[in-house]
Formats: C-alpha cells, sequence, structure tokens
C-alpha cells in the first residue's frame, strides 16, 4: 500500500493518569469519525479510561484487547495492560499513577520497534517522580535514544515554527561545557536532513542563535561563538547546508527575521522553548527528531492543577496525532523515491534500449 493510502496506527501512552493525560487522549478521538484517518492504539487501562470518561461526559467504546497485533482498523483499541481497579487521584502524582506512565511508555515504544504500531504519542509524564521510581531518564528523549541506539534532537515543531535545542534537560550551569563543534555540526546535519525526509523541504534554511548575551558581542561576554559555533555553521555552510548564524537570541524571534528560516538551532532549553511556547503554544508539538522511529507529543506538562476540572485543552495533543502522521507519510514517501531512484535501469544488450521503458510501437 503506498504510503498516501496507508491508514496509519497510532500508539499512544498514557502518561501520568493524575494529570491531563487521559484527558486529553479521550478529548481528541472524541470525533466518532476519526478512526476513517487513523487506527488509535491506547496502551492504558480499560477502567481507568472508562471511570475518567464519565468524569468528563464523553462518549467512547474502547475495543479492549491485550496486544496491539489485534487492534480493529475502525476502532479505538485500547491494549489493557492492567484488568485491576485503579486508585486515582486527580491532582498529584502517587506510585500508581507513575509506574502506570512507565509501563505504558515502555509498552508502546516495544510496540513501536516491533512494528506493531506506525507512530508513537506520548501523554505529558512527571520526571521526577518516574527517576524515583526506577526510570532512568530525565525525559521521553533520553529513554528513546537509548532504546533506539542512536542520538535524536529535542524539536519543537508547528507548520510555521520549528526549534531544536542542542542540549536538553541539563543545569544552565553545564550548558557551555556540553556544547561543541563536532556536537553542533552533528545536530545542524541531522536537522537538516530532518527538514528534508520530514518535511519536505528541498534546501532548508537553518538559523543557529549564540549562547552569550548578544552572541558574545565579539568575545567581550564569551567566546563560545568565535570559537565553536561561528567555526561549525561555516564548515557546514561552505558545504552546501545552508546554515546561518550565531544569531543573538533575545532579538531573534520577531515575526520579520525568524520566519526567513526553515528552523532554528537553540544552544539550550529555555533558550528555545520560552520563545516557542510563547508564539505557538496552543498548537506547538514536540518532536524526537533524528531517531529511525517517529514519536511526538504535546508541548506542555502534566497540569496537575487543572486535573479533573474538564478544562483541560487537547490541541496540542491533537497536532502530536497528524504531526506524526503527516512525518510518517512524508518519510515513507521520500524513501520510496530514494529507492525507486537508486534502482539501476536494465540496457538492452547492444542496442542502448532501457527495457524497462514503453518502447515505440511501428507498424
Amino acid at each position: 500500500m503506498s504510503a498516501k493510502h496507508h491508514k496509519v496506527r497510532v500508539g499512544i501512552s498514557i502518561g501520568d493518569f493524575n494529570g491531563i493525560g487521559p484527558e486529553i487522549i479521550m478529548k481528541s478521538l472524541k470525533d466518532k469519525a476519526i478512526t476513517d484517518f487513523f487506527t488509535p492504539i491506547i496502551f492504558g487501562s480499560g477502567k481507568l479510561f472508562t471511570y475518567q470518561k464519565n468524569i468528563f461526559k464523553l462518549q467512547h467504546n474502547f475495543n479492549y484487547i491485550t496486544d496491539p497485533t489485534q487492534a480493529a482498523g475502525d476502532k479505538i483499541n485500547m491494549v489493557n495492560l492492567t484488568k485491576e481497579n485503579v486508585n486515582v487521584d486527580l491532582g498529584k502524582p502517587t506510585e500508581e499513577s507513575t509506574k502506570m506512565a512507565i509501563d505504558s511508555l515502555e509498552a508502546g515504544t516495544n510496540a513501536l520497534m516491533n512494528g506493531e504500531i506506525d507512530v508513537l504519542v506520548t501523554a505529558p509524564i512527571n520526571k521526577d517522580e518516574m527517576m524515583k521510581h526506577g526510570f532512568a531518564h530525565a525525559g521521553h528523549t533520553g529513554y528513546l535514544e537509548e532504546k533506539f541506539g542512536r542520538k535524536g534532537l529535542m524539536f519543537l515543531v508547528t507548520d510555521d515554527l520549528k526549534v531544536a535545542v542542542s542540549t536538553h534537560h541539563i543545569p544552565i550551569s553545564q550548558v557551555a561545557e556540553n556544547i561543541s563543534k563536532e556536537k553542533i555540526k552533528k545536530q545542524i546535519k541531522m536537522l537538516n536532513q530532518c527538514l528534508i525526509e520530514d518535511f519536505q523541504i528541498a534546501r532548508p534554511k537553518i538559523a543557529v542563535l549564540g549562547l552569550n548575551p548578544h552572541s558574545g558581542d565579539g568575545g567581550v561576554i564569551g567566546r563560545e561563538e568565535i570559537e565553536i559555533i561561528s567555526p561549525a555553521i561555516q564548515e557546514l555552510f561552505d558545504n552546501g547546508i545552508l546554515t546561518f548564524g550565531p544569531f543573538p537570541a533575545d532579538s531573534f524571534f520577531q515575526p520579520g527575521k525568524y520566519k526567513n528560516y526553515d528552523a532554528v538551532l537553540a544552544m539550550y532549553h529555555d533558550q528555545g522553548l520560552a520563545p516557542f511556547k510563547t508564539l505557538a503554544y496552543e498548537e506547538g508539538v514536540n518532536y524526537t527528531a533524528g531517531l529511525p522511529f517517529i514519536r511526538t507529543s504535546p508541548d506542555h506538562g502534566v497540569a496537575y492543577d487543572i486535573a479533573g476540572q474538564n478544562i483541560a485543552d487537547e490541541q496540542s495533543f491533537t497536532e502530536a496525532i497528524f504531526m506524526a502522521i503527516k512525518i510518517f507519510k512524508n518519510r515513507r514517501e521520500y524513501n520510496d523515491l530514494m529507492t525507486n531512484r537508486m534502482q539501476p535501469r536494465r540496457n538492452a544488450s547492444g542496442n542502448g534500449v532501457d527495457e524497462d521503458l514503453p518502447q515505440e510501437k511501428h507498424n
């Protein structure tokens, strides 16, 4: 089946169920025609979602299965990770909600790696609580990098704004020591390829932000721009990757400036995410770029403060679902195109005529 007509199997991990995860998942799937577009497969608990759908007065019917391979294409599928009763305490993390968040993520990731789902969309987790219960990573990105054996890139995206960050969840005091010329070069190459394969941008233009205020002011406020960032940009530009900067971060996110580029590489988490969430909070999607599998998530957290109040906005989660589907189809089309381009054309012996091309008939 072609990428265009393939019905994508969307795996969904539920995050911390005492936050807004189940609410935004069910609200994103509330349209009865949703299964015409993709096949949802939630890794969670039937009893949990039945309890929560009654709180939010939603009318979902779930197809309960024990394995993602049993999913029905025209239904909302629920892989039952447990048949036991679940204690819900909306608004605060518990051991039970944290362990289920881990179990759901692991089940979804394994299904993704086994080809049982096409993409994974993850609801928000509580990183601190998960680490207390044996989860070894400060977020989804590090976990997925370990599982897939490849470095990824935290990439926040909308149709109009795309921001990646060079360093992820580390203290600000460690940012400078965690950037290097080679690391930045690898990340820009990864970002460039991602824009070509996953977003169908033929010749991406990538802006790179400086680390220091005013991009170091010529070395007066730090030399990372002179010694690390600028040389990386210049070397890549000389080799055909359209990379520009480093730009001062404080003035870059003006509409007349950032819209001249297809993506931005920021040096650290808040440098990139603060302006992104200000400009695109409701529609923003967190995408882990550079990995062999596709994972997206909303660009917000567990929101314990509004859990159970039926006021959580599902738009970012909905965008995450459809962005994952779009990237999956784009990537398949790109891979199909490259495979076809690389197929050698057979040459008829001695006559110079390509055998795979239709020949003109003569009477």
